[in-house]
């Protein structure tokens, strides 16, 4: 059997799920935005970021409110359309792209840090990550900041004990940091720190990786 070449998150967002995907939880979303403020500690405030995919731009506000030049982009029309609103309404003075995280059209070494957050754990083959963390690498000059879900704790397992007992399949797919540093090095980064938000408890990680000084 041939391994998938595209996955759902790549042609999910419709309108409808687009909408849906604005209403997260107040203390769900805030305990991501933590993460995010932890990691980017690392990053330095003279940075230009870019979030991609942005979704709605909850990240870039983030960032944006705390004194970084923000860029965004995403795959899917709805979530532009989404993302672009609250940019001009925050008035940052952005244009939401259109762009493919596997097929970036930046030139290299374009942009300061490259933030993806909650996509990586989408990818269901190595091929496809491998692809993605490339380009991330390319266009990043500096540092990509990347989430993923890790395997070791203890949400994941229940959901892979659920799927054993019959119920729902499972539509993400974890891998360890181990297996993501070596997507990295392929492409010349090495890992800073990694981030738990609940270390074996909860599966979100957020790792900042570095361009490795030629």
């Amino acid at each position: 059997m041939s391994e998938p070449t595209t996955y759902r998150a790549r042609t999910n967002y419709d309108e409808h799920k687009a909408t849906i995907y604005q209403h997260r939880k107040a203390h769900k979303h805030e305990g991501e935005m933590k993460l995010l403020d932890r990691a980017f500690k690392l990053i330095p405030k003279s940075h230009t970021v870019m979030d991609l995919p942005c979704g709605g731009g909850r990240v870039f506000l983030r960032l944006a409110s705390q004194g970084y030049k923000v860029k965004a982009g995403d795959l899917s029309d709805a979530m532009i359309a989404i993302a672009q609103q609250n940019a001009d309404k925050a008035g940052l003075g952005i244009t939401v792209e259109k762009a493919d995280v596997e097929h970036l059209t930046h030139p290299d070494r374009s942009i300061d840090t490259m933030v993806c957050f909650r996509l990586f754990q989408h990818f269901p083959t190595p091929a496809i990550r491998q692809r993605a963390i490339s380009e991330l690498c390319r266009v990043s000059k500096q540092y990509v900041v990347l989430s993923y879900f890790s395997p070791f704790s203890w949400t994941q397992a229940k959901l892979i004990l659920r799927e054993k007992l019959g119920g729902r399949k499972l539509r993400k797919f974890p891998t360890s940091l181990n297996e993501v540093e070596g997507y990295f090095a392929k492409s010349g980064f090495r890992l800073v720190e990694d981030f738990g938000q609940l270390p074996y408890i909860k599966s979100l990680h957020l790792a900042v990786f570095e361009r490795i000084s030629e």
